[in-house]
């Protein structure tokens, strides 16, 4: 199972939420690219990349520090927020992601979604799939729908999609533990790499997810408020 530490990014600096409340917003480093090469020196490969500003402004606004932290690091970064455009995936794609993140834009404009899968492939879109009690939620989590989550997922599963990262948005930063029934199911009704999102606290939280079947997890909070330090990270991995 992959180890996919997280950076979100408010006004260029590294930031946590609490359920996606920009009110919680609590500023951890001023300088994303530091933090994201202690990653790479504790032996991290993969990054996930949040452009929060993109994701309430609807385009990409953070394209400068994903930018920064290809050119400066090794790090393989999947990147979402903001990303509704074919510019928006030009631009994420030309600054260095290696994947790219759809989220609201599946919800809401999949024909532009299923294109991207069609031109680039399934290994370079991931569906970002947030949900709040089952429901798909979408800008930034602020607007809820009425899917589904394992139905959306499995849905897209049958037109392309290969990875999907599934947030629990009542986990998420929270620090008590994650999911893993909902992805149990997930993974029980569809044949997708599924990574994991949301509430990891500590290591026996990640070797679940690892015996459950999650291709990847990504790890926020955790990290940044010390409950699980990147030496255990750097064994794990």
């Amino acid at each position: 199972m992959r180890i996919i530490p997280a950076i979100d990014i408010i006004d260029g600096k590294c930031v946590r939420l609490t359920k996606g409340d920009y009110a919680t917003q609590k500023i951890y480093n001023e300088n994303p690219l530091e933090v994201a090469k202690e990653f790479e020196a504790n032996g991290i490969q993969y990054l996930h990349l949040v452009d929060l500003d993109g994701a309430k402004s609807k385009h990409i606004v953070n394209y400068k520090v994903l930018e920064n932290i290809n050119q400066n690091t090794s790090l393989k970064i999947d990147f979402g927020g903001g990303i509704k455009s074919d510019t928006d995936v030009k631009i994420a794609f030309e600054n260095g992601a290696s994947q790219i993140t759809g989220g609201s834009i599946s919800v809401q404009n999949p024909n532009i979604f299923l294109e991207w899968i069609e031109k680039y492939g399934s290994k370079k879109i991931i569906l970002g799939a947030d949900a709040n009690n089952r429901k798909i939620a979408t800008q930034g989590w602020l607007e809820s729908s009425e899917k589904d989550v394992v139905d959306f997922i499995a849905e897209y599963e049958q037109k392309g999609i290969s990875y999907v990262v599934c947030t629990d948005i009542a986990k998420d930063g929270m620090l008590q533990g994650t999911s893993n029934e909902l992805y149990q199911e997930i993974l029980q009704k569809t044949n997708v790499k599924l990574i994991a999102s949301g509430g990891v606290s500590s290591l026996d939280d990640l070797i679940k997810l690892k015996e459950i079947g999650c291709e990847g997890a990504i790890v926020g909070k955790s990290i940044y408020e010390g409950k699980i330090t990147l030496k255990e990270l750097r064994k794990l991995c």
